[in-house]
């Protein structure tokens, strides 16, 4: 007769299959909520603190990226900046694309997940915050100036150049954050998240299609507007692709001690967070 698994084992099986299966389902909406302020506001806060004294560094890196751009014949911002430049109400709304739909496509589609797709969104929400904190070490390591402060190159902000509406039209918002932190390119890599959720999990052709141009397009925004170099929109797109393998590792082939490790470390937070907000429901992994 088959002897039956310790009770330490069966708890521990039990966890791990209810951990896996928590993993389907959407957390609870505050949490998630409570969950992008705080990311946002630490990735915000952080670019800014990592402006480093001097600017040094971060023009001899873009003379190094424009060296290795032009040996692998790869150098073609100038040509598109200049070529933008030529159509002044199409430069205005790469201006304002550039600005506005990073936030408005990335925040959308996380909302489209959670709603329609739920038993998607744990792994790949989690995979988006894996690549921007990869993204913030590299801002920190390796300063770069855009193109449009290469004014000795050619490159020309349309936005100054067309008192046009931008992302850093003012001084103020200039301020605001750190303009030398574009490598690797996040607007490239939020891009490409966006594109992949569409492609791979929404039913309509129109949105998969919307899923193909999205990245593309915002590919050509950040050269054209002279905002990022070839070689950055690679490496934005190279660091979301290995946060999604990690994530989607992480998720679904997760050895079952870590899952229940995992698992009490936010039963803890949970209960926590539900004696400040007064909250008694049932709560999930993250």
């Amino acid at each position: 007769m088959a002897q039956s698994a310790p009770p330490a084992a069966r708890r521990s099986e039990a966890g791990a299959t209810g951990m896996r299966r928590r993993v389907i389902t959407a957390p609870p909406v505050w949490r998630e909520l409570l969950l992008v302020v705080l990311f946002y506001s630490g990735y915000t806060l952080t670019r800014i603190v990592l402006v480093q004294d001097g600017t040094g560094p971060a023009f001899a890196h873009a003379d190094e990226i424009l060296r290795a751009e032009r040996f692998l014949g790869l150098d073609v911002e100038l040509h598109l900046n200049q070529t933008l430049l030529t159509v002044p109400w199409l430069a205005r709304t790469a201006n304002v694309f550039y600005a506005t739909m990073h936030f408005i496509v990335t925040l959308a589609t996380v909302v489209w997940l959670y709603r329609y797709r739920p038993q998607h969104y744990r792994w790949l929400r989690t995979s988006i915050m894996i690549a921007t904190g990869v993204a913030l070490i590299g801002f920190w390591l390796y300063p770069l100036a855009p193109p449009r402060f290469l004014h000795s190159e050619g490159f020309v902000d349309p936005v100054t150049a067309l008192h046009s509406l931008g992302l850093y039209a003012s001084d103020a918002s200039g301020s605001l954050t750190n303009q030398y932190a574009a490598m690797p390119s996040m607007h490239a890599g939020w891009s490409l998240w966006c594109g992949l959720v569409l492609v791979r999990l929404a039913s309509q052709r129109w949105a998969k299609l919307l899923g193909v141009l999205y990245p593309a397009t915002t590919v050509i925004v950040i050269l054209s507007t002279a905002n990022h170099y070839v070689l950055d929109a690679v490496a934005g797109m190279a660091v979301i692709g290995g946060a999604l393998w990690a994530s989607w590792i992480l998720y679904t082939r997760c050895p079952a001690p870590l899952l229940i490790a995992r698992a009490r470390v936010m039963h803890r937070f949970h209960q926590r967070t539900g004696r400040r907000t007064g909250g008694s429901g049932a709560h999930s992994a993250p």
